[in-house]
């Protein structure tokens, strides 16, 4: 369905319920349909209801194709120089649209759960709207520090490809190539399977431009990291040691910079949320939601 927030339209999938909320923010160029059905389906057997959306320039909500295309060769030299990043929108206003997607749904407070750009996307939300996040779970995410590694080199190089235009088998070959880089090792989902998400993913909606303008938002997004000591809910950190994408120091110092965030690292784990991988993440997931809570009661109690 289709709801009005932040001043946007922005698809979203609700399970409803009464239970406590979870609300799952998606990753660069990434739609709702990325968190896995296993996932989704274990949050809502165990009560929660859970909340997906399409973040802007993504998928089915609004795109900002009125902005000019991005050119990222020149952006990029002006990120390694310092120098100010022209964007369509901030990280800062992503976080406001997950906000208003709880506003539009009624929902007072919710987990926030974040994987890649959506983990920065829920700092953001933490640092924002302290009283409406009863946790955080940043998954394979970065505090945004300069000074921490990048991508290994092969990815980097795949990622300033040019998108494929025109051709929908082709983009979806491109696609499959990419996550194979990026995936788990030994918790690695089938090519076959890979094939099908992609497919269903570039069926569904295919928006490279928008992609260039979330990531132009990552890379603009220069002070979150002396920021994240204002984050005051329970915060869970769980990221992939063999990460080829995000670099594992990138989740340790969101964890070091984030009063009393727990570190979660998955051997085997790279930059995907692969069924072994999500067999791993969800019963420390669960957990940090139920510690959560019970802190929260014992200090509405006190």
């Amino acid at each position: 369905m289709q709801v009005k927030a932040n001043g946007i339209h922005l698809e979203v999938e609700d399970s409803g319920g009464n239970g406590p909320a979870v609300l799952l923010i998606m990753g660069l160029g990434m739609q709702l349909i990325g968190w896995p059905a296993g996932l989704v389906d274990e949050l809502a057997q165990a009560g929660y209801r859970v909340v997906r959306f399409d973040n802007r320039d993504a998928g089915l909500s609004q795109s900002f194709a009125s902005f000019p295309q991005p050119n990222m060769m020149w952006t990029f030299l002006r990120y390694r120089l310092g120098m100010k990043i022209p964007t369509a929108y901030s990280l800062g206003d992503m976080a406001q649209d997950a906000l208003g997607v709880l506003d539009a749904l009624g929902i007072a407070q919710a987990h926030v759960v974040g994987a890649s750009m959506g983990g920065m996307i829920a700092q953001r939300v933490a640092i924002a709207g302290p009283t409406r996040a009863l946790s955080l779970t940043s998954i394979m995410s970065s505090s945004g520090a300069r000074r921490l590694p990048g991508p290994r080199r092969k990815v980097a190089r795949a990622m300033m490809q040019r998108p494929t235009k025109g051709d929908t088998l082709a983009a979806i070959n491109q696609a499959v190539k990419f996550f194979q880089l990026i995936g788990s090792t030994r918790l690695a989902d089938p090519v076959e399977e890979l094939r099908v998400q992609m497919t269903a993913a570039l069926t569904r909606a295919y928006n490279p431009a928008g992609t260039q303008r979330q990531m132009l938002a990552i890379a603009a997004d220069a002070g979150r990291a002396t920021e994240l000591a204002r984050i005051s809910c329970p915060t869970l950190v769980i990221h992939g040691r063999d990460d080829p994408l995000v670099p594992l120091p990138c989740g340790e110092d969101t964890a070091r910079r984030i009063p009393g965030a727990q570190l979660a690292v998955i051997d085997g784990m790279g930059h995907d949320l692969a069924r072994g991988v999500v067999a791993q993440v969800m019963p420390l997931m669960l957990s940090h939601f139920e510690r959560s809570s019970a802190a929260r009661t014992q200090a509405e109690a006190a």
